[in-house]
């Protein structure tokens, strides 16, 4: 039987936040690891002489993760806020200077003289923002970027897993010389990442759509991506993961025939036309097609973070929040 979905979830998000917060770690006694770090990444040689002192992470997703690491006083600066902070690492961001609301010019990153620059997109090193991870590099400036989004597709990693995201905050805690760290922050994620799968149920069969953005074109989640990653480790389907495209534009009637069990919606912050879960939900119950929808008739929505259906440190907890929602409200009758 399909039953009423946004109340048991509400609370079920708010005892799950409060109990699964990522804290950063104490500060560990001086680095472990002294360098120099040798890597490749994303197919581009990557050498660090010494623990970053003045890094800048050019994005929200990299800013976290150099935060939960406990790497607040090696920054020199953030941009591209995207959500509000975690409110667990809010007092340390607040000690970091923000170069830009979205990416920094080259002029502005330079100005802040940093020793290494963190991003999870490629988006942050073109020639209108930071500038190319080459050149960077010349210039004495070690460049990191997620391997989930290289600058050449063909050495980028195909699907986003968890093991990649946790090698990436494995990586980032080598190169400042706080293994340790980085293990612990791994470790407790493996262990909320478990819990949640176990939580699930027997979900079986149950068709998620992830729907991103946008209400004339919707963008959804599709084969490789996060969100398809997270429905097959809780046993349920992504409904568009035949698409080939991580996040591929739908259209509303093929979304109707494909008529979704529970819809995960993401709540962006950015103030755009249909971003906030709240006009997400508004437009699917006041549009012909999708008001007919079985997940909208039957109020079987989950909300998660924009920022959290990319990798980053707060993958987990789309995870968790993911869970929680199937166990209480999956149909039991198709």
């Amino acid at each position: 039987m399909k039953t009423t979905f946004i109340s048991t979830l509400a609370l079920l998000m708010v005892a799950g936040t409060a109990a699964c917060a990522t804290t950063a770690p104490a500060p560990d006694s001086p680095a472990t690891t002294v360098g120099p770090v040798a890597m490749t990444n994303c197919g581009l040689p990557l050498t660090i002489a010494a623990p970053p002192r003045r890094a800048v992470a050019l994005e929200q997703n990299a800013t976290e993760i150099m935060l939960s690491l406990g790497l607040a006083d090696r920054m020199v600066g953030t941009s591209y806020q995207t959500d509000p902070v975690l409110p667990e690492l809010r007092a340390e961001y607040e000690k970091v200077p923000v170069l830009a609301k979205l990416y920094p010019s080259r002029e502005a990153f330079r100005a802040a003289n940093p020793d290494f620059a963190y991003s999870t997109y490629a988006s942050a090193y073109a020639s209108d923002a930071a500038g190319a991870r080459k050149e960077l590099g010349d210039l004495g400036v070690p460049a990191y970027l997620s391997a989930f989004s290289c600058e050449d597709p063909s050495v980028a990693k195909n699907e986003v897993t968890f093991d990649g995201i946790f090698a990436e905050i494995g990586d980032i805690a080598t190169i400042f010389g706080v293994p340790d760290r980085g293990e612990r922050v791994v470790a407790d994620q493996r262990a909320r990442l478990d819990a949640a799968k176990q939580n699930a149920g027997a979900v079986s069969d149950t068709s998620l759509l992830w729907y991103y953005s946008g209400t004339k074109t919707p963008y959804v989640a599709g084969h490789g991506g996060l969100p398809d990653t997270i429905s097959s480790l809780l046993g349920a389907r992504n409904a568009f993961t035949d698409a080939q495209q991580k996040w591929p534009a739908g259209n509303w009637e093929e979304i109707a025939q494909r008529n979704p069990d529970i819809i995960v919606l993401a709540d962006l912050t950015r103030g755009g036309e249909g971003d906030s879960a709240a006009s997400k939900i508004a437009f699917l119950r006041s549009n012909p097609v999708t008001a007919k929808l079985d997940a909208v008739v039957h109020n079987r929505f989950i909300t998660v973070s924009g920022s959290s259906m990319d990798p980053s440190i707060r993958s987990v907890t789309a995870l968790e929040q993911v869970s929680a929602g199937l166990r209480a409200n999956a149909p039991t009758t198709r």
